[in-house]
């Protein structure tokens, strides 16, 4: 089993302290399990109808955010392994714009998509747990940035949490419904 404590200054870049600043403090596969009952008992909320609302003309429906949560498990649990592998490849970044504009996420249902992200983070939480011993203190290059290992379960965990609020603030959404 893994030790995954938060980060420190220093193991990401300071573009991503907003995301683990978000993310409580304990063992942050525990909180990562809670969050994946929360996001989805919030988006079983959505009614068909709203699925494709826009807040304005040009930002993403709702269907594209859970799009972009499921790019984003992807792409920082791939990172996360590799660098746990330390193979020494520097990583591409993403251009969450240009993914989403190529993603059919818009065209899938959301109870899919929902469905999709929560295998994906099931299978995160597991690969977090059985990463092996000193794992989480090793290092890599993505997006031109250094990162440790154990610095991408709370960024996914604060990435997911900021976009959460943001459903439910800009997008109207309520777990009460």
């Amino acid at each position: 089993m893994s030790d995954l404590p938060r980060p420190k200054a220093g193991e990401h870049d300071d573009y991503f302290t907003r995301y683990v600043e978000m993310v409580p403090d304990g063992d942050i596969t525990d909180i990562l399990s809670t969050q994946l009952g929360e996001t989805l008992a919030l988006l079983q909320t959505v009614p068909p109808e709203r699925e494709m609302y826009r807040y304005e003309p040009d930002k993403w429906s709702i269907r594209e955010v859970v799009g972009h949560l499921i790019d984003v498990e992807r792409t920082f649990a791939f990172r996360a392994m590799n660098m746990a592998r330390a193979d020494g490849v520097v990583l591409p970044g993403m251009d969450a714009d240009v993914w989403n504009s190529h993603s059919n996420a818009g065209q899938r249902p959301l109870d899919d998509l929902a469905s999709e992200w929560g295998a994906l983070r099931r299978a995160n939480v597991h690969l977090f747990v059985t990463l092996g011993p000193d794992a989480g203190e090793r290092r890599g290059i993505a997006s031109g940035l250094e990162f440790t290992v154990r610095s991408f379960p709370w960024i996914t965990a604060g990435h997911e949490l900021w976009h959460r609020e943001c459903l439910k603030r800009d997008y109207a959404l309520s777990a009460a419904g």
